[in-house]
């Protein structure tokens, strides 16, 4: 167990690294972060920051020099990076990066574990495209199998005529058949060393280009006949792993039952309702767990809760949200450049109103 004032540090400079700051900070730890230079919006929440590149071995040992753990707000840190840092410093352990940064082995991974996942196969070349799709059927998605997310790096194909106007991006892809789905929902779960887990509400999801953009609670009586299935794969997950932290598994909810679609060894969009809507949030359990303090309470404070993402130009009128009915609970990341497609902050709504 760390002892307060200990040194916490987070690779990535974004909002869930800003929101994981916060939630250390509240527990008397430092924080220190470091991500290449850029809008690093979690700089503002760290004691310290160091804006240098994966890359640069000698920076990233002086960031571990100065922390007593590592931890990392989203999947994409190159592994590379994470030999510079004393392996017992980091939590989770890198495994969980080495498989969430490659869809094929994340899929091959799962379905060892019991998971359903939509029909897939690898693309390394224009003939394995046809190939797969002649296989697999329209429509369907070509997926880079390394990085991308929020919908980038991804080609959604309606038809087998379509097809043949795509081109294989030149770097290994996955094909993937599309899932005929009710709505989609994701099981959020945080394991402490000792191997104690506990789970959050699973939310209803509304991805809108690859991106989630809405999550509410409760979730309908689909998701909630297909939660127990979909957090057995997800315990599973975290137990092969030895994971520590907070670990999200995204789900598909079908007539079938639950059909896996990606997973993220960190803290997750859809999971931020948890600030207000939980006994703990993610962000704090997440410390709580790679710090060796005792695990809060997951449970639900509402009947009904609503997280809606704010993106791009939406921002510009945030501050009327906080004149509307439904105790909105407005979050802004500090970010500089409100792009199009760009996650700027959420709002969460929480009521005891059950009707």
């Amino acid at each position: 167990m760390l002892e307060p004032g200990s040194t916490i540090g987070i690779l990535g400079g974004g909002q869930l690294g800003r929101m994981m700051a916060m939630a250390a900070l509240q527990l008397g730890f430092r924080v220190i972060g470091y991500a290449p230079p850029g809008d690093n919006v979690a700089s503002s929440a760290c004691d310290d920051f160091f804006a240098n590149g994966w890359g640069e071995t000698n920076a990233l040992a002086a960031f571990a020099s100065k922390c007593d753990r590592v931890t990392w707000e989203f999947e994409n840190v190159p592994l590379s990076a994470l030999e510079a840092i004393p392996e017992n410093l980091l939590a989770p352990h890198p495994r969980a990066l080495g498989i969430a940064q490659d869809r094929l082995k994340e899929k091959r991974f799962v379905e060892d574990l019991g998971a359903t996942c939509a029909p897939y196969g690898r693309v390394d070349s224009d003939e394995d495209f046809a190939r797969a799709v002649e296989r697999i059927g329209t429509p369907g998605i070509l997926k880079t199998v390394r990085d991308g997310y929020d919908g980038k790096g991804q080609w959604r194909i309606a038809s087998a005529q379509e097809a043949q106007g795509v081109r294989f991006p030149g770097r290994p892809c996955i094909y993937e058949g599309m899932v005929e789905f009710e709505t989609e929902f994701s099981v959020i779960l945080v394991r402490d060393a000792g191997g104690e887990v506990r789970f959050w509400d699973s939310t209803a999801n509304t991805h809108e280009g690859g991106m989630l953009v809405h999550s509410v609670l409760p979730a309908g009586s689909l998701v909630e006949a297909q939660v127990d299935e979909a957090r057995a794969i997800a315990r599973a997950t975290a137990e092969a792993l030895n994971y520590v932290g907070v670990l999200t598994l995204e789900f598909f909810a079908t007539r079938s039952g639950p059909v896996f679609n990606e997973m993220a060894p960190r803290v997750h969009n859809s999971g931020h309702w948890t600030i207000e809507g939980a006994a703990t949030s993610q962000f704090e359990n997440h410390v709580r767990a790679i710090t060796g303090l005792p695990l809060g309470g997951a449970g639900t404070r509402f009947a009904r809760i609503d997280m809606r993402n704010i993106v791009g130009e939406e921002a510009g009128s945030a501050y009327r949200i906080l004149a509307e009915e439904g105790e909105p609970h407005l979050h802004l990341y500090g970010k500089k450049e409100a792009r199009a497609g760009r996650k700027m902050g959420h709002v969460t709504r929480v009521s005891n109103d059950a009707s």
